[in-house]
């Protein structure tokens, strides 16, 4: 069998993948290709999940392997089925199984449903209440539409600013994979998305009406339709991903938010790669501005929340093992970084 010149090869290649518009060029999450007595072959490390019409134009093809993707209940990598590529419509067609736990996960509306319980026809699972709030249809239409807007009341320094702090923290992280946990209405996802900084952006969240409208308001906007982007339902204590897979982890004004803390901050340490960074918000349960006749009040009308002080805080990020902890306090609002060692 005669051997293929250097050129041809990468001619070749050029074919297998034409473009990836999204990847940077110093990213390390680049689809690689293996030769065999067949051919070459291609292992995709990750895709995007938001769901579009069917495109009968695209014929399903063999099985891929997703290294990015998980099992919630083993944190196997999952196996896809269906036609290849980062595309949008591609991800729409296909379907996700564990070879370990033999369970299928499939797309759901306009996410793919990565939740230990999805599936289930019988079973519910009720959350505190400060989490049941935000699976509210009417909360999720409501967010970006006037009840984030109030958060400047408690030093919030609004949506564009803390954007722009959160990518300071994350420099080290660039042209790798972001996952924005308890994403909400996808008002940081799409800031993400669109900054061309990360080769993949993943907007997760546990409520299905913030997904949905997470959509709504993506699917609108073609420079984010076309960018490697997924929107995930999953649990912030049981994030589907292979420990030490994700470059960066952001959490927007959510800790307050989660059932325990420590467990997510826990779950956010493993599946971060060495040198990751986790960047939150968050408020305040008293800071150093808090008139001191007022904080036993405050205390107590905020303890249906986890509000936690910053010395609460960056002990709960050390003890889950994370280092070089830092933060940024104007009132109520805090911004913290750690780093996986």
């Amino acid at each position: 069998m005669a051997i293929a010149s250097s050129s041809s090869l990468r001619h070749l290649c050029h074919d297998l993948f034409p473009k990836y518009p999204s990847l940077s060029h110093n990213s390390r999450h680049k689809p690689s290709l293996q030769f065999s007595s067949r051919g070459f072959s291609s292992r995709i490390r990750a895709t995007s999940a938001v769901a579009l019409e069917p495109d009968s134009s695209i014929q399903q093809q063999d099985t891929v392997e997703v290294d990015l993707f998980a099992c919630p209940i083993c944190y196997e990598p999952l196996i896809r089925k269906g036609p290849p590529g980062f595309t949008l419509p591609a991800i729409y067609r296909s379907g996700f199984k564990c070879k370990k736990c033999n369970k299928s996960y499939s797309s759901k509306n306009n996410y793919v449903d990565l939740t230990i319980i999805a599936g289930t026809k019988n079973y519910v699972e009720a959350k505190p209440v400060g989490t049941e709030l935000f699976r509210s249809p009417l909360v999720s239409f409501l967010y970006e539409r006037g009840w984030r807007q109030n958060f400047n009341r408690s030093g919030f320094p609004g949506p564009d600013e803390e954007f722009k702090m959160a990518q300071e923290y994350f420099k080290p992280a660039e042209g790798g994979v972001l996952v924005d946990v308890s994403c909400g209405s996808g008002l940081f996802t799409r800031k993400f998305a669109t900054s061309g900084t990360y080769s993949r952006v993943v907007a997760l969240d546990f409520s299905e009406s913030m997904l949905r409208q997470c959509y709504d308001f993506i699917k609108n906007d073609d420079t984010i339709l076309t960018t490697n982007l997924a929107l995930v339902r999953a649990d912030v204590s049981r994030l589907p991903f292979s420990s030490g897979s994700i470059d960066a982890v952001h959490a927007g004004a959510a800790l307050h938010c989660w059932p325990s803390p420590s467990n997510a901050i826990a779950e956010i340490n493993r599946i971060l790669r060495s040198g990751g960074i986790f960047v939150g918000t968050t408020f305040l349960r008293v800071s150093a501005s808090t008139p001191a006749i007022l904080r036993p009040f405050r205390q107590r009308i905020l303890q249906n929340y986890n509000y936690l002080n910053e010395e609460e805080i960056k002990d709960l990020c050390t003890s889950c093992g994370l280092i070089n902890y830092t933060s940024k306090v104007q009132q109520s609002f805090i911004m913290f970084s750690a780093e996986k060692p």
